[in-house]
């Protein structure tokens, strides 16, 4: 894909071992510097976020033109991309650590699962996550992809706080069954915490970790049960998008914002 610019930003595939070693750097410094995630001891003695699934991923990165020099890229966000048909070959998916996808992934039409997505504090005001989102849109036109899925995080590991969002996912956003991910047996959280009547929605629709309400405004769906991440100190939903639509409206409303400043925005999500 070609890279995309707004104003001092560039968003673009990572081309070199140093572009991704960038984008592993800015996730270490979001995930377990400011949300407190537990890093491995290779991650630690790094401190970068690696795992196996980088290798065989596609890294679109946000880059600040004005602080990078030609041999290290200024990352300022990032998103993890790997398309069915490579993760069948190499790697398997990262969600299947969490969730059974089996009922789609398998299907003919391409997939794509997103991961890892993160955004310096910097510039949460600046556009990032719409050149991300513009970025992703390129993507899928380029490989045909037909359903984009991933986990969806919300901070912290206590189920209790978070009843009322993991209720209202549950029952306003649950998938269709033939598309509907399930989390693992011996993970299995129930997201059926509250009665439906008794959900206070635009109270919770304020609550929603924004990277989550943005694929519920683009018809994304989350699947059955949440599972503690304790590692990431976060509860995941599995989220499933299906690109048709990413067409029309949406489409054009990633298009515009990548023209413009973003509203302000906290955008941080672990896998």
């Amino acid at each position: 894909m070609k890279p995309l610019q707004f104003n001092n930003l560039e968003v673009r595939l990572a081309k070199t071992a140093t572009d991704v070693d960038a984008a592993q750097s800015l996730r270490y410094k979001i995930f377990y510097e400011d949300m407190g995630a537990t890093p491995t001891t290779r991650c630690r003695a790094l401190r970068r976020d690696i795992d196996s699934y980088d290798d065989v991923c596609d890294h679109l990165l946000v880059i600040d033109l004005e602080k990078s020099t030609k041999e290290k890229p200024y990352v300022v966000g990032t998103y993890r991309l790997l398309l069915g048909n490579i993760a069948k070959a190499t790697t398997g998916f990262y969600s299947e650590n969490e969730f059974d996808v089996n009922n789609f992934i398998y299907a003919p039409e391409e997939v794509l699962e997103l991961g890892r997505s993160c955004i310096d504090s910097n510039y949460r005001r600046r556009g990032a996550m719409q050149l991300l989102w513009r970025g992703i849109s390129e993507y899928i036109d380029i490989y045909d992809v037909k359903l984009m899925f991933g986990c969806g995080s919300i901070h912290g590991t206590d189920v209790d706080e978070a009843r009322r969002v993991l209720s209202y996912l549950h029952h306003y956003h649950l998938a269709p069954k033939a598309m509907r991910p399930v989390a693992l047996s011996d993970k299995y959280v129930s997201m059926n915490l509250m009665k439906k009547n008794a959900l206070d929605i635009k109270a919770i629709q304020r609550e929603l970790p924004p990277l989550l309400k943005g694929y519920l405004r683009v018809g994304g769906y989350v699947g059955e049960g949440a599972v503690i991440d304790h590692r990431f100190n976060t509860i995941d939903v599995a989220i499933v998008v299906e690109t048709e639509h990413l067409s029309g409206k949406y489409r054009s409303h990633f298009q515009r914002d990548s023209e413009r400043p973003a509203a302000p925005a906290q955008i941080a999500a672990a896998e």
